[in-house]
This record gives structure tokens, sequence and C-alpha cells, in this order.
């Protein structure tokens, strides 16, 4: 079944961070490349993360490929032919991954914003100087060939901003594999400031956009955004928020609670959420008791449940 028509007919579960996951089974993800250093130095251990989800009843893994671009390789000396072989690869151990689990599964590949590349945090500031027509330039060849992977839809995730968003709305045209556009708030607005209204607006009318709503953000911003995003595009709704913890800097730790519960799913869903899950700090554990509240209800696809970005903020090191 495509992804498109099972989420006419319930709600799907996505998975959690991959970052912290891969963390947790002591990987040092250190790098400028973050997780995606993986994919050439450790692949079975992205794979290994992947399967966790996959069996704490995630049916929708999204690939190791959020900060996998050409240029971001290439600073590491990698060239071209290497990096396209990467980012294949990225959504086959995906794929292999969610094999012989004896339901459906999906996989996203995930396409995070230009200042994931930086790795400097401005992929939660945005603005970052350039236009619209070079984002789209620097987008479009990385999509081409997540694309050509074969991947069930391309997740633009993390976008920090309108003229981003406006750039990968463009670069996904004609690519043939549907996609979901999801952007990083804090409160009503973008992380760059601009109102979600007018954010979720552009993907209105977008036909490759098979979902829009917002990751990587305090569940409480979530909640008022859910509904928005669904008055305003009509679309379904992708949510997957962080823990609710904050980074300190300085100390190089996270503070204060953890605010995402499973009970805020079946309240996504009834606002209009459609692809549900979690970001940085949210792991197979949490993800398991998403996937039993969405089940209570009646709509959402079962696994098996394990114990434990979405990844976390390429700038924490």
């Amino acid at each position: 079944m495509r992804l498109a028509d099972a989420l006419a007919l319930r709600p799907v579960v996505l998975d959690g961070g991959l970052s912290n996951q891969l963390e947790a089974a002591g990987h040092d993800l250190g790098d400028a490349l973050w997780s995606a250093r993986l994919l050439a130095d450790e692949p079975a251990a992205i794979e290994a993360a992947h399967r966790a989800y996959y069996e704490a009843g995630a049916e929708v893994a999204v690939t190791a490929s959020y900060q996998a671009t050409y240029e971001g390789f290439a600073r590491r000396g990698v060239d071209a032919a290497r990096t396209r072989e990467l980012l294949l690869l990225s959504v086959e151990l995906a794929r292999r991954a969610g094999a012989g689990l004896g339901r459906e599964v999906w996989v996203a590949a995930s396409a995070g914003p230009y200042g994931a590349m930086l790795a400097d945090g401005s992929e939660y500031r945005g603005r970052y100087g350039l236009s619209v027509d070079a984002l789209e330039r620097f987008h479009r060849p990385r999509l081409e060939t997540l694309a050509e992977a074969g991947p069930d839809v391309l997740a633009l995730e993390t976008v920090p901003d309108t003229d981003e968003a406006r750039a990968l709305l463009r670069a996904v045209r004609g690519l043939g594999v549907p996609a979901w556009l999801s952007y990083s708030v804090a409160g009503d607005r973008t992380r760059a400031g601009q109102p979600l209204r007018e954010a979720f607006a552009l993907a209105a009318d977008a036909d490759e956009v098979l979902a829009v709503g917002v990751n990587c953000c305090d569940p409480r911003d979530a909640d008022a955004a859910v509904a928005l995003a669904a008055r305003v595009t009509g679309k379904p709704v992708v949510v997957y928020p962080n823990s609710g913890e904050a980074w300190d800097a300085a100390a190089r730790s996270w503070r204060g609670p953890r605010r995402f519960t499973a009970g805020q799913a079946d309240a996504w869903r009834a606002a209009g959420a459609r692809l549900i899950g979690g970001c940085c700090r949210v792991g197979p554990g949490a993800i398991a008791e998403v996937a039993a509240e969405l089940s209570r209800g009646g709509t959402a696809g079962r696994g098996s449940r394990s114990h434990h970005p979405r990844d976390t903020p390429s700038d924490l090191g």
C-alpha cells in the first residue's frame, strides 16, 4: 500500500531520534557529519537503530541522510560518486531494517535544511543570506539521488524559514516521489520568525506534498501547530517533536523536564495528525508507547514493544 493511501485510512507511527539511539548504542557522533558519518564507517549500526524503532512499533523509518550532502561530504574528501553511494545506502539500510517484520512499513528519505550542512546551529535560525534559487540548487542534487533510491516519501524536515520551504518545494517537483514538509518552530512562528499560517500555506497547493507539519520542537508548540496546519492546508499533518528538554550549550547537557508523552498522540490525531512520532531525545520506548496509544484507538499499526529527531541538533556535538 502506498503511504498516502494508508494515511487516508489511519494515523501512521513514525520513528524517534536516530542519533540518540545511535549514541545509546555507544557511537560517537561528535562530528560535523553527525549520524551521516556512520553511513560510511558503520552502516550496520544505522540499520540496527532503524530496526529498534520498527520493533518498537514504528511504521516509518527516517533515513540517516539528514546531514548527508554532496557539499558536506566533499569537505571531508569524499567525492561525488561515493557520496551518491552513501545517499542510496541510507535508503537501503532503512529498507533492510524493516524486512521480515510481517507487517507493512515505509521509508522516509531525510533531507535536512542547508544549515544542517553548515553544522553551526544555523539550521535553527534560517536566514542564511542565500536566495531561494541558490537554496534550490543546493537541495536538488541530493533530492534527485534520494528519489532514485526509491523511498516511499521524502522528508523535508526541520525547515527553519519560508525561503527554504519555497526552495524545497521547487526542488521536489518532477521527482516522482511524494514529500512531507515539516518546520522547526518556536511558538506560532518558524524559527526564523515567520507566522506559521503563512509557512503552512506555501504547501497547500503543492501536489507533491502529502503532509505538512512540524518537527524538532517543544511538544507544547506542536499542539497548536497541528490544528493550524490541518486548517490551512487541508492535508494530513505530520508531527514529531522533541522530548521537551532544553540543551544547555555551556554545560553541554540537557536540562528541564521531559514533556513528550504518548497521551499527546491521541490529541494530535484528533486535530488532524496522520504521521506521528518523535524527534530529539525520543527513543524506542516512547515510540512504543505512542504506537500502543494509537492502537488503543483502533487506528494505528501494531508492532512489538521494546525499551529504551528525531536526532539531536547538529550543533550539539
